[in-house]
């Protein structure tokens, strides 16, 4: 429907600037070529001759393109050749006024927006598999982007900057990702992106306006209730309007996230190491986790929200803190053991204890500002844990020289949270089961030794697989009268006395029963939810087996099960169940 209205926008459109010079040509045509015809020619036996019809527009059809193939089809009078000369000058005058005219048109911003609209819809129709729309293609949504191209997700991107989707054009992904210059607010650019197709999971809203997200958002909801909504917002007002729209929705404050993981980091030392690296951080080392200090006082430079958030995640691990900010504090700020007002600098570090402090945040919107503090706090402590905000990914070189222990950036905090909820959505209640209990930390351990034997020097493929009719035909068709173990699943079918690099960390069975890191006597169920990590060559041969009759009864019984007719027969005939 929406490809058919954007048809009907450029026709529209050329029609109504094409008309005027087309007009024009058929006027001239058909005067110049009623001229020829009516224009005495030569007499030949007394007879004086005339042009046909078809002679006379084909003599105009060269003429007025100033071709010239001659006099046809016999020489001509006077009076015609004096006529072909007017016809001539007043066609190539009608000529550059319509080739102007199509110029003009080829320059006229709204047919090439209605073009690059009836594009996009092309595109989108094109889309065969599930996909996800994404609203605003900043930083956020640029990191987003690669993130679902790496893991073969489809998205459709949307963003009112013009520039940002020339970029994602000479993007190199390795799934389709069209883009569309439009105002993702609109209901019709929604629809044009295929938000009413059954196969569109979810909507990402990440631009930069608080406002735009939660309009995004309601009309999503509006025009597809079953839809997931994702929504970036550091605005708590915004975040209580988007709660209430029903659905099932996520909102992403890059903040709060941040302030939960570094508390986290705090109560499990290696919770820090293993998120990054189960998102694919190339630089993180598992061999040596990242610990904050869990005792002593820390300072934050910026009292904005993100200052906030971090100041009440440390206070409920029982940490004192500091804040410095060139804004006086609110009255109605609690638990505020010293304030600092001013902006930060030696002065205002060191009345703030940094000669004691064991940790500092520096967490302003100004990334020099940032980078600045950080130098001045290690010249007074060298030894000071460093927590600092980058607000621009174009500035990575220098904070990746500046070597702070955590750097919190907060497109990529957001682009990974939406990355796990739409990949691995079961990998909060395997966290959560570490992180309610603290003398689970060993336990946290062995599981991430285990996952890194399994997994080795690869990049970790974390993925979700549901046990569905379209993904597991063959499983779910044995599942109907048989059992199968998760342990036969994770064998390898090529030799099933060894086991796939893929570790089965969540399977959730129906709506409130989840199991954390099940056994391999655990017997799978269709519509089961399983959150996989391991090797894209492991996933790759479990979905060989999940989906091949034959690998599945091989690894489930170590027989090999006759494919021709010959050994069918044979093995009934020997009486036996395989080869």
């Amino acid at each position: 429907m929406a490809a058919a209205v954007d048809l009907s926008r450029v026709i529209f459109i050329v029609l109504r600037e094409m008309r005027k010079p087309i007009l024009a040509i058929v006027i001239v045509y058909s005067l110049s070529i009623a001229g020829m015809i009516l224009m005495p020619g030569p007499v030949v036996d007394g007879k004086t001759q005339y042009l046909s019809i078809f002679h006379a527009f084909y003599f105009m059809t060269y003429t007025a393109t100033t071709t010239g193939f001659g006099e046809i089809p016999f020489p001509y009078s006077n009076a015609q050749r004096f006529w072909a000369i007017v016809c001539l000058y007043i066609s190539v005058i009608t000529w550059f006024y319509a080739i102007g005219s199509i110029i003009r048109l080829v320059q006229n911003p709204f047919l090439a927006k209605a073009l690059a609209e009836h594009d996009f819809s092309n595109k989108v129709a094109r889309i065969s598999g599930d996909f996800i729309i994404i609203c605003g293609f900043g930083d956020t949504g640029s990191v987003l982007a690669r993130g679902l191209s790496d893991a073969r997700l489809t998205a459709v991107v949307i963003d009112s900057n013009e520039e940002r989707i020339k970029a994602l054009q000479l993007r190199d992904y390795k799934v389709p990702m069209p883009g569309l210059f439009a105002d993702a607010s609109v209901p019709k650019h929604l629809i044009e992106a295929g938000i009413r197709r059954a196969d569109c999971k979810a909507i990402v809203s990440v631009t930069s306006n608080e406002e735009t997200n939660l309009k995004i958002s309601a009309m999503a909801r509006i025009l597809n209730p079953g839809i997931e909504v994702i929504t970036k917002s550091k605005v708590e007002i915004w975040e209580e309007t988007l709660a209430t729209i029903g659905g099932k929705v996520h909102i992403i404050d890059p903040f709060k996230t941040y302030a939960q993981l570094l508390a986290f980091s705090i109560e499990q030392r290696y919770f820090y190491s293993f998120n990054n690296w189960l998102v694919g951080e190339k630089s993180t080392e598992l061999e040596q986790p990242l610990s904050p200090p869990d005792n002593g006082l820390w300072i934050i430079c910026g009292f904005g929200r993100m200052g906030q958030e971090i100041k009440r995640a440390l206070n409920k691990q029982g940490l004192k803190t500091a804040i410095i900010d060139p804004q006086p504090i609110s009255p109605d700020e609690e638990d505020v053991e010293n304030f600092v007002l001013g902006l930060t600098t030696v002065r205002t570090l060191k009345l703030a204890g940094i000669e004691q402090a064991v940790g500092i945040v520096t967490g302003t919107d100004d990334d020099g500002q940032n980078v600045s503090i950080l130098l001045n706090a290690r010249s007074i402590n060298p030894n000071i844990f460093t927590v600092v905000r980058q607000n621009s990914h174009e500035n990575f070189a220098a904070f990746q020289a500046a070597k702070a222990d955590m750097v919190m950036q907060p497109s990529l905090v957001a682009a990974r949270r939406i990355m796990l909820l739409l990949k691995a959505p079961l990998l909060k209640p395997f966290f959560k089961y570490f992180l309610v209990n603290q003398d689970r930390a060993d336990e946290m351990n062995k599981v991430i030794s285990w996952v890194k034997a399994c997994v080795g020097d690869k990049v970790p493929l974390l993925t979700s697989f549901d046990i569905t009719q379209s993904n597991a035909k063959v499983l779910t068709r044995i599942l109907e009268n048989d059992s199968v173990q998760l342990g036969d699943l994770l064998k390898d079918p090529r030799d099933r006395t060894k086991s796939l690099d893929l570790v089965a960390l969540v399977v959730k069975s129906g709506d409130e029963n989840i199991f954390i890191l099940p056994g391999s006597d655990y017997l799978v169920k269709e519509n089961d939810q399983l959150l996989f990590c391991g090797t894209d060559l492991g996933y790759r041969l479990f979905l060989a087996t999940v989906n091949n009759e034959y690998k599945l009864y091989h690894v489930r019984t170590g027989l090999r099960q006759p494919r021709s007719f010959f050994m069918q027969w044979y093995v009934r005939k020997m009486g036996r169940e395989g080869l």
